[in-house]
């Protein structure tokens, strides 16, 4: 039986950012369908309906990896009829490739091959930063730096959409994942990310080293929480721009 009780510092196979098409493509498909049998992008929604979305608004999505949660929110404003710009960020090339062939119907989207660390990010460049099942790949020193950054980068809010590290979690996790997925990297790597995810706890204690007082952490189903730091008002035409 796995140790709930610390964060797992082992790698993911996902780690490696060489990962080829041949790999990376099925790989996107079934996570696909795997948010959205678990609810993944209504922690985004939920936010969004507290924060409001508006016309000349851009959204980053750090670690966007095959683009599916910048799909979902560009479908959503186009049916509420707000114009607003899509940004995705991820250091896997293949993913990238993967997510701008399956967004060729999505003009509001651009994708950028980077390291979100990279100083090609820049203060202020959006006016949210989400990410989906991303922070739990950094360790503690290294996440605290990662959202210090996201937060930098972001003139209003930021969202994080992460998991939290339960036993039924994990092992319902693992029965999903062996039912459906023909993938050993998705059946090894969704458990290993349940395992390297957090508790209530240890998000409050990071956000604090890290300076945050405004912010908030939220448990929604199927065992995510919804962190929304609030980083300003600024005009959100003052901004560098891709």
């Amino acid at each position: 039986m796995p140790d709930f009780s610390v964060r797992s510092s082992d790698s993911e196979m996902m780690d490696d950012f060489s990962l080829g098409h041949q790999i990376i493509d099925p790989i996107m498909d079934e996570l696909e369908v795997v948010n959205k049998l678990l609810g993944g992008y209504q922690v985004f929604f939920n936010a969004f309906e507290k924060i409001g979305l508006k016309d000349g608004m851009t959204i980053s999505d750090w670690g966007c990896g095959g683009g599916d949660s910048l799909r979902v929110i560009a479908q959503a404003a186009r049916k509420q009829g707000i114009k607003i710009k899509l940004v995705g960020v991820d250091a896997t090339e293949s993913a990238i490739g993967y997510a701008r062939q399956r967004s060729k119907e999505y003009p509001e989207i651009q994708y950028v091959h980077s390291d979100v660390m990279s100083p090609a990010i820049k203060d202020k460049q959006f006016d949210i930063v989400i990410s989906s099942l991303f922070t739990h790949h950094f360790r503690e020193e290294d996440w605290i730096r990662l959202v210090r950054k996201m937060a930098a980068s972001a003139n209003r809010y930021v969202i994080i959409n992460d998991l939290h590290r339960h036993w039924f979690a994990y092992h319902s996790i693992g029965i999903l994942t062996r039912l459906f997925s023909r993938s050993e990297m998705v059946r090894h790597d969704s458990k290993l990310s349940v395992l390297r995810s957090f508790k209530r706890n240890e998000l409050d204690s990071m956000l604090q080293k890290a300076g945050f007082t405004d912010y908030t952490i939220k448990w929604m189903w199927a065992f995510r929480w919804q962190i929304c730091l609030k980083t300003g008002e600024e005009d959100i035409n003052a901004r560098p721009r891709y």
